[in-house]
């Protein structure tokens, strides 16, 4: 599709998402977990799936408050696998709880946003592929980053859920040359100082 990333297609959902968010450099530590979440809960799914059940993610995980799902026990799992609006994968939902641990422990000691951003010295890192084809579903890059989550705690976020992660919260600008919001993401973009 011309002056578009190919993944996008024709629905307006991920049309909207691509044209709007995707790629968008995010520095909120909060929502980079939330982010992070929902790409682990996408594993073995695609993206859509996620994106239409958002919502209903959102309001079941209380507004991904990782201070309370962190309080979160078996209770709370057997109530979200009762719960027809979201992915109900009980080791995507565990991990979750977690995950929400783990983000408190990290965030209070660095900062989570400061832990995510340092893969990139703080800057996004600004790509140039000419096609989809080119695009990598890794890199050693977020090979180091997944290993780095996992020994703090984190679950579900291996080097292909941690790219595609760095790629929609535009730690990694993947936007395809031709697309019109590589230029526009690559803007948006804040040096270290400027945060």
């Amino acid at each position: 599709m011309d002056g578009r990333c190919g993944w996008a297609g024709l629905e307006k959902i991920y049309v909207d998402y691509h044209d709007t968010e995707w790629g968008v450099p995010e520095y909120d530590a909060r929502t980079l977990w939330e982010k992070l979440i929902l790409d682990g809960f996408q594993a073995g799914l695609s993206w859509i799936t996620i994106l239409k059940k958002r919502d209903n993610f959102r309001a079941a995980f209380e507004g991904f408050d990782p201070e309370v799902i962190a309080e979160w026990g078996d209770a709370d799992v057997q109530r979200l696998l009762g719960n027809p609006g979201i992915i109900r994968h009980r080791g995507k939902i565990e991990a979750t709880i977690t995950n929400a641990r783990a983000y408190l422990e990290v965030n209070a000691t660095e900062g989570f946003d400061n832990f995510l951003w340092k893969y990139v010295d703080g800057e996004p890192l600004q790509n140039r592929f000419a096609a989809q084809a080119d695009v990598p579903p890794s890199t050693p890059m977020s090979a180091q980053a997944s290993k780095d989550l996992k020994s703090r705690g984190f679950k579900f976020c291996g080097p292909t859920i941690v790219y595609a992660f760095m790629e929609a919260t535009g730690l990694v600008n993947d936007h395809i040359l031709t697309c019109h919001r590589h230029a526009e993401c690559a803007a948006m973009a804040q040096s270290p100082k400027g945060r």
